[in-house]
């Protein structure tokens, strides 16, 4: 998983890099947004553009409990069942085509920000 969006995030969701990701794999929950690592091309346009530096390299998180609680839930929100979901969202290949889900994975549900 190259880039993650993080705690800062949470309750902000400024959602500036989605304008900028030329593959469109930003996908925009509830509280945050959550970058899809198999449709991610590692182009970086997205973390310079974040107005609060929520967005990082995975490989950063390495002895980072927090960081790396969000690199473990943003995978997990491609690949679990979300609430009010029958199926995992999985790489449906562009957020614009689905729009906003407006739902979260359990952990950022319960993020106490």
């Amino acid at each position: 998983m190259p880039y993650v969006i993080g705690a800062d995030c949470v309750d902000v969701n400024d959602r500036a890099c989605t304008d900028v990701c030329p593959v469109d794999c930003i996908y925009v929950g509830d509280r945050k947004s959550y970058i899809n690592a198999a449709e991610c091309i590692d182009c970086g346009a997205c973390e310079p553009e974040c107005p609060v530096e929520a967005i990082f390299v995975d490989r950063t998180a390495r002895g980072d409990e927090e960081k790396s609680r969000f690199v473990t839930d943003s995978a997990a929100f491609f690949s679990e069942i979300l609430p009010g979901r029958t199926a995992p969202l999985g790489n449906p290949g562009g957020a614009r085509k689905i729009g906003d889900l407006g739902v979260d994975t359990e952990f950022v549900s319960q993020y106490d920000a």
